[in-house]
């Protein structure tokens, strides 16, 4: 069923995939961008400096602290937050259009952006969680990638458990073993958002229409 030619079909929704640092947030995310085309990822402020082939405006808007600051003191920013002292923020302005256009959004943000996301935009904001297999693995995970020294994987495992503690703030929470199975599963709930009843204004008109048909 679809809604009227010309019409918004539904407003769009909001995917929060959140996770600690190694259970697979950013493969995870990667999958779902090139599988699902009406989803695009919502591209963060920053004050951390650019890496190497990174971009302004594609890979994050970065910013120094007193710009950050401003965007924050205009209202500028739907969420916001501290990560190993660095500030990361989401800008209102895309966001709230994407969804006024139908168009679904990815969020790269934790517990605490996912919260503030909540609280800005109820009712739009489906947030999934996905936790390690074990404490084991996820360790095995971080050393895996060979860049981190033994000081900041000790601090990654230290915070991993802290992030994990808030695992009941999520309405929707994975353990990813199997990284396939995880990925269609977390389709499936993109899948269930699009389709609830309050996304789509035009069906309370066409289900009039349907009432109101005399029975042909």
């Amino acid at each position: 069923m679809t809604a009227p030619e010309g019409a918004i079909s539904r407003r769009g929704v909001c995917l929060v995939v959140a996770a600690p640092s190694g259970a697979g947030k950013s493969s995870v995310s990667r999958a779902l961008l090139a599988a699902e085309p009406e989803l695009s990822l919502s591209v963060s402020a920053t004050t951390r400096a650019p890496r190497p082939g990174e971009a302004d405006g594609v890979h994050y808007h970065f910013r120094d602290a007193a710009g950050f600051q401003a965007m924050v003191d205009a209202g500028e920013m739907l969420e916001h937050a501290e990560v190993f002292g660095r500030r990361y923020g989401t800008p209102r302005a895309p966001v709230e259009a994407a969804l006024a256009a139908g168009r679904d959004v990815l969020f790269d943000i934790d517990w605490q952006g996912h919260l503030q996301l909540r609280e800005r935009l109820p009712g739009d904001v489906e947030g999934v969680f996905l936790l390690p297999p074990g404490m084991a693995e996820l360790e095995r995970r971080l050393r895996a990638r060979g860049q981190d020294p033994e000081p900041e994987i000790a601090r990654r495992m230290a915070a991993a458990r802290g992030e994990i503690s808030r695992w009941t703030d999520f309405g929707h929470v994975l353990v990813n073993r199997d990284f396939d199975e995880t990925v269609a599963e977390v389709r499936a709930i993109l899948r269930a958002a699009r389709t609830r009843r309050e996304r789509q204004p035009w069906l309370a008109g066409f289900v009039a229409g349907l009432l109101g048909d005399g029975g042909g």
